[in-house]
């Protein structure tokens, strides 16, 4: 069982805007020293949608190889086409490392709940891997309801959690209630990643961790551990950066962030994303200094 803080890392790129795996590696040793449990890869913080499916598969099997079986490895399926989804999961099927896929609801294409329920088990049924839904309807402008996320985890032994990255705290209370018995529950959003442990749910897969791993892993098993005044004590530290890495689009705070720390070579992303406004560096930067200090002090 997957459970605590989990990273969605990013995807470093060269200045020539290939894929930097000496900066990737780096990243993930930072990950893995930094307490995490699990890491997410080719996910929206991943910069998915802007590798093509040889790059997303070079990502996936140089991340399994650097990992080595340390920390579980969870593969971001994000697809608005159905028949695009299956075909990667049958890619995807036929490597071994791979712990769990996190399915995301189609983006722009704005599908109908039965839509989604049938999106969704068209690749329950050809995955070999067990599957986390991904509701974050910012980016799909789909919100999965309650309702067809319990058909679901019903209707397919496979399908063995959720991650919410709406900050909506009721959904976890309602979700812990009427879940089935062993069905995970992670927020996306670091903010209320706290509160939402402590009612309940059963870890974050977040962004803000790529860069302060130990505060995050600390989080976890303060808020999953019922030490509800250690936990805040930590959030109240984490608090102002988990704000400012989402100032502009995910991404860009984060590899910035990553850039400015030296955990990554450059701050580049992919077009049409940009590099952090300079502005927001300003803004920024004593912030992510102060919380790094804070990072490299915990034991």
């Amino acid at each position: 069982m997957l459970r605590g803080a989990i990273t969605a890392i990013v995807t470093p790129f060269k200045d020539n805007g290939s894929v930097d795996f000496d900066a990737l590696d780096r990243l993930i040793e930072y990950q893995i020293a930094g307490g995490i449990a699990g890491i997410v890869v080719i996910g929206s913080t991943g910069e998915a949608l802007s590798l093509d499916d040889e790059e997303k598969l070079l990502v996936v099997r140089h991340t399994i190889n650097t990992v080595n079986k340390r920390v579980k490895i969870v593969v971001g399926i994000g697809f608005p086409c159905t028949n695009s989804a299956g075909k990667f999961v049958e890619l995807a099927n036929s490597i071994s490392g791979i712990d769990y896929l996190l399915v995301s609801t189609p983006a722009y294409v704005k599908p109908s709940q039965e839509g989604m329920y049938l999106h969704i088990a068209t690749i329950a049924k050809l995955s070999k891997m067990p599957i986390i839904l991904y509701n974050v309807p910012a980016r799909t402008s789909s919100n999965i309801e309650d309702s067809t996320i319990l058909r679901l985890a019903n209707d397919f032994s496979n399908i063995v959690g959720l991650k919410d990255a709406t900050g909506d705290i009721s959904r976890c209370c309602y979700m812990v209630k009427h879940k089935p018995f062993g069905f995970m529950l992670f927020t996306g959003d670091d903010a209320t990643a706290m509160a939402f442990m402590l009612c309940g749910g059963d870890g974050v897969i977040s962004v803000v961790s790529n860069v302060i791993p130990k505060l995050l892993s600390k989080l976890c098993n303060y808020a999953l551990n019922s030490k509800k005044s250690e936990a805040i004590k930590v959030n109240n530290q984490i608090f102002e950066l988990c704000d400012l890495m989402f100032i502009e689009s995910n991404p860009i705070p984060i590899k910035w962030a990553l850039f400015e720390s030296a955990v990554i070579s450059t701050p580049f992303l992919r077009l049409p994303l940009t590099i952090l406004s300079q502005e927001y560096q300003d803004k920024i930067k004593p912030h992510l200094n102060l919380t790094i200090c804070e990072e490299n002090n915990v034991n």
